[in-house]
């Protein structure tokens, strides 16, 4: 594993934690009589937008050539994450869901993560072959 290849292992792994934690211990809210909320819908796009991030790490770590173009292609999936619930999607009203309380703030935190991670392997892979 090289310097370069760090950034998208951070990225898969966060990735990983995005789309998996989206339908599981980060979830939208259950209502008691089993419908779906705008919630739902919300975290099954962050799922789609985890999934799409996670293969742009994937090829990064196993493409050698090309990492600078896969790390800026992970900019535009990560601030869709960032609009996404609440903004894109709406989610519950009330500010103690779930949703409000737990899924929005963690994703959130999660895809600017990835948005800086991604920007710093962009920038580290642009000075290591500018040397």
């Amino acid at each position: 594993m090289t310097k370069k290849s760090i950034p998208a292992l951070i990225v898969l792994l966060l990735s990983l934690l995005i789309a998996v934690g989206s339908q599981t211990f980060l979830g939208a809210c259950v209502h008691e009589d089993g419908s779906f909320g705008a919630c739902h819908w919300a975290a099954r796009a962050v799922l789609a937008l985890g999934a799409v991030q996670a293969v742009l790490a994937l090829l990064a770590l196993m493409l050698p050539g090309g990492r600078q173009g896969l790390y800026l292609a992970m900019l535009p999936v990560s601030v869709a994450g960032l609009l996404t619930p609440g903004t894109l999607i709406d989610i519950c009203k009330m500010n103690t869901m779930r949703c409000r309380m737990l899924m929005r703030p963690a994703l959130l935190v999660l895809f600017a993560l990835t948005l800086v991670v991604a920007l710093a392997g962009c920038l580290a892979v642009r000075a290591m072959s500018s040397t």
